[in-house]
């Protein structure tokens, strides 16, 4: 465990997925769902979506026993869709919605998902749902009646449960008997071939139904879960502690310890302890439909005494490149500034030109001097935003400010509807600012002092707006914005670096160079060698600032730059690139970072995560770094992964995730940086968290089958974009440790990933290394155990019967083997289970991982014809094959094991075991 002091950021570039859900008694309230622009206008969608809500809320009741219902439901209409009088929305934005209407992508087509990033009891980020699926009876039948999709659907959002079915393992054997990966077990059915529907056949060496076997549920069934398995069938509730399948090969048997839904709802997630009222006579939701305008926003800035200096300019610099390249066409801006008393520098100005911009970025304020009143400059915008006779209700405030003043303004912007997105800058700034930020759904960002920090650019950099759609509709506030590249130095010499401009963007790609004393020497070289100097960049003395546009779409490729510091001494600077969507026919590879919790107190670490995707596909095989900074000025460098293990849920499903273990007190900003510099990127096949595609079902004892589901073509996920680099930031993010407490020291990581196969005469176990801090550093030792009883694993680890204990670990993340020979003879049909923790130096074990199943089957010998010779060279068979699959129970065995391991040196540790 780390002593130093860091802490955590979060960013939430799509704003927290579940953002603004409140259970208000025993009614959800505040939902959000929005229609991307690309979906067509039609009116009956809107009818669909409330149909859906009203279905689902009596599943939801019936599935939590009389608990919990939808009550209220906003659906926000994308601003293209003219036929209808919408009022306009208020805090409503396309970024926070937790439902999301849109067109189908390459990975899922219509198949309704849910975005999930990982740890069991979680929140998810969104659902996706398709217009076919809403609009289409021939298309939703696939998946069951709309509304208990949507139940299955929530219940990945809401309370961070997985799915009960497994397409990649659909089959299992418990004892010797073959089950199909459902919950419950109950759950009866017929196995048939799916090409003739004869009987399935049983694979001579797995033990297991051949690939073309396919479990057919009854569509009405006696037993009453569950609807995380199949929610097309009768099936009303969740497994519940006493009738959960802990022996199903499944997602949530591996991530959620084997635990049943309702006992992950109760005990795990967010709403976990919360009292049951009386449920109301109506369980109906109400609905509010509303529609996004074009972007309105204030700049409120703070020019008191302590924003004098390096201050001031970092002001100017960040907001110049907000007016001029970041804020789009047609929307409205305005400016505020603020001592203790306020003064309005600028009306709202239509953005239409670079007039326009020009204008605003001239009437940024020159001079700083006198005392703080933030609630002066909040009240000073509010009333800037209602000078277009529309009142502040849906518009944006961007409120700057490094002092301490009191905050006594939260009711006049809660009542006022605005979006007060605060940025504290320096040390000293009063935190509370972040209040106005919670209570209106805005972003929270700290910024670190000086030039080469780049935070200030960072942050205003990252107020884009979005109806969702990233490319199309650019005319009116559909803006697709990705910074590629920032960074800053304080140096003398030369500043070299280089950012990779792909097929996906390249449109109004813009570098800007910030200085702090005196201009540098430029030198930009394009992937086909044309040169750009300091006499093609156009400079803004008072800003100090140098900016190069090029003209039409930038060359794809590595673009390389090169700063000179003419002066004798150090100074600050920075270089920060950006570019647009190429075209509407392209969607661009886009990046998002946040941490799993905007607040800590040290009682549990943090999780980073970062996820890349192309509409909605996932991209593998990027490298990414996170950059965690805290106001006192310690950096931390975290390298992201998508491996499947430690704090990553899903091996290559696009979401790059690691743990931050060193907390300290004090507030935090979150940077990500993606590369693909090799152009090696993919798009991934993998799919999790969506609703189970129904093969078809038992209906009066006779098989009705759907069409099979619909292939992935390998051809679609090659990921043509080449190399990439793109760079994004989170929103700050505060620790607070009790004070007197030591830094929190952290277990290993649980180990999720633990997997046999069968190699010659051994049984091979894999996993991925844990850390000494979750997987950070490198752990002490591991504990190894197994049983033949599926509950003493989980329930008892300790009893159960030792492998071995004194294997060197590796560091974390890397790959770990440990074989077994097995020399006493197991009868045909023995069940082994295998369970590991690790160690730390402290003596901090890990959860128990998830356990694994080994199952020895001995092939039978096959009957000879009558025109064979008899086999007399031996007597029985001696072939011997290993089934496993990943299952949470235990394990007991009478066996003799030699048990060899890969240190971290390549050396070989035997250990023989006499049990």
């Amino acid at each position: 465990m780390a002593s130093k002091a860091a802490a955590v950021l979060l960013l939430v570039y799509l704003s927290g997925s579940t953002f603004g859900i409140k259970l208000t008694g025993n009614g959800y309230t505040d939902i959000l769902i929005a229609i991307n622009p690309e979906v067509p206008e039609d009116p009956v969608l809107i009818t669909q979506i409330k149909e859906m809500f009203k279905e689902a809320s009596r599943h939801l009741l019936n599935a939590t026993k009389k608990h919990l219902y939808f009550k209220e439901v906003a659906i926000l209409v994308p601003p293209n869709w003219n036929k209808g009088n919408y009022p306009k929305a208020k805090t409503e934005v396309y970024d926070k919605a937790n439902i999301i209407i849109d067109e189908p992508n390459k990975l899922h087509g219509d198949q309704p998902y849910t975005l999930q990033y990982g740890e069991c009891g979680s929140e998810g980020r969104y659902i996706h749902l398709t217009p076919d699926f809403m609009l289409n009876d021939d298309v939703s039948k696939y998946y069951g009646p709309r509304g208990k999709v949507f139940v299955h659907e929530w219940a990945h959002l809401r309370w961070g449960v997985f799915d009960e079915y497994n397409e990649e393992k659909p089959f299992y054997l418990s004892g010797s008997i073959i089950e199909a990966t459902r919950c419950t077990i109950n759950i009866t059915g017929k196995y048939i071939h799916k090409h003739d529907q004869r009987d399935c056949t049983t694979d001579p060496v797995t033990g297991l139904y051949t690939e073309d076997c396919v479990f057919y549920p009854d569509k009405q069934q006696t037993t009453s879960a569950s609807i995380m398995y199949n929610q097309g069938l009768s099936v009303k509730e969740f497994c519940t502690k006493e009738t959960h399948n802990t022996e199903a090969p499944n997602i949530q048997n591996r991530l959620c310890g084997n635990r049943g839904v309702e006992e992950v709802i109760t005990s795990l997630s967010v709403d976990a302890g919360v009292a049951v009222v009386p449920t109301p006579p109506s369980i109906l939701p109400t609905f509010t439909v509303v529609q996004c305008r074009q972007r309105v926003v204030c700049l409120v800035l703070d020019v008191s005494g302590s924003m004098a200096g390096s201050r001031m300019l970092n002001l100017r610099q960040a907001a110049t490149l907000f007016i001029q390249k970041i804020v789009e066409d047609q929307a409205y801006v305005g400016i505020v500034q603020f001592t203790a008393t306020a003064t309005i520098r600028e009306p709202l100005t239509l953005i239409d030109g670079e007039a326009s911009r020009d204008k605003l970025a001239g009437s940024l304020p020159l001079s700083a001097g006198g005392g703080t009143d933030i609630c002066a400059g909040v009240k000073k915008g509010l009333e800037v935003l209602g000078g277009d006779g529309d009142g502040a209700m849906g518009d944006a405030i961007i409120l700057l400010t490094d002092g301490e003043s009191s905050i006594n303004c939260q009711k006049s912007v809660n009542e006022s509807g605005a979006t007060v997105h605060t940025i504290t800058l320096g040390p000293n700034a009063n935190i509370d600012v972040k209040q106005l930020s919670d209570i209106s759904g805005g972003k929270y960002h700290n910024a670190a002092d000086g030039v080469d920090s780049n935070d200030l650019v960072d942050i205003f950099t990252s107020h884009t707006t979005s109806d969702g759609n990233l490319t199309k509709y650019l005319n009116i506030i559909c803006l697709f914005f990705q910074q590629l590249e920032s960074t800053g130095l304080n140096m003398i010499g030369w500043f070299n670096g280089s950012v990779s401009i792909d097929r996906t963007i390249g449109n109004k790609t813009s570098f800007l160079v910030i200085y702090e004393r005196s201009p540098p020497d430029i030198l930009v070289l394009s992937p086909f060698t044309r040169t750009y100097d300091t006499s093609h960049f156009k400079h803004d003395a008072s800003a100090k600032t140098l900016t190069l546009d090029i003209e039409g779409t930038a060359e794809t490729g590595k673009w390389k730059y090169s700063l000179l510091n003419k002066e004798s001494t150090a100074q600050s600077m920075s270089m920060t690139v950006t570019s647009r969507a190429v075209s509407d026919a392209i969607p661009p590879v886009m990046v998002k970072t946040h941490m799993s919790q905007q607040f800590s107190n040290g009682s549990k670490p943090m999780l980073v995560y970062a996820e890349v995707n192309q509409k909605g596909v996932p991209v593998i095989l990027a490298d990414v770094m996170a950059t965690l900074k805290s106001d006192s000025g310690d950096q931390y460098e975290i390298q992201l992964l998508d491996n499947g293990a430690g704090a990553d849920a899903f091996r290559n499903d696009g979401i790059y995730s690691s743990y931050f273990t060193e907390l300290t007190t004090g507030k935090y900003s979150l940077k990500v940086k993606v590369h693909n510099n090799d152009g090696m990127a993919r798009f991934s096949l993998r799919r999790h968290s969506g609703a189970l595609y129904i093969p078809g079902y038992v209906v009066n004892g006779q098989v009705v089958m759907n069409p099979p589901k619909p292939p992935i073509s390998e051809d679609d996920l090659q990921a043509d974009v080449g190399s990439f680099t793109r760079t994004v930031i989170g929103e700050s993010f505060s620790v607070s440790l009790p004070p007197g407490v030591p830094p929190p020291n952290f277990p290993p990581n649980k180990i999720t990933d633990l997997n046999a196969e069968i190699e010659e005469d051994k049984v091979l176990l894999t996993w991925t290394a844990p850390g000494e801090d979750m997987d950070q550093g490198t752990a002490t030792a591991y504990e190894i155990r197994f049983s033949e009883d599926s509950d003493l694993l989980r329930s008892n680890f300790s009893t159960a019967h030792l492998v071995t204990y004194d294997l060197s670990p590796k560091k974390a993340g890397s790959p770990e083997k440990l074989s077994f020979t097995l020399f006493s003879i197991i009868k045909n049909g023995t069940t082994l289970f295998f369970a590991a923790k690790a160690e730390d130096k402290s003596f901090l074990k890990s959860e128990t991982s998830n356990i694994i199943q080994v199952t020895k089957i001995v092939p039978k010998a096959p009957v000879p014809s009558p025109t064979d010779a008899p086999d007399t060279s031996g007597s029985g068979v001696n072939i011997t094959a290993i089934v496993i699959s990943v299952t949470t129970v235990t394990m007991v065995a009478c066996l003799i094991a030699s048990v060899t391991m890969c240190s971290i040196k390549s050396r070989r540790v035997n250990h023989r075991m006499f049990l």
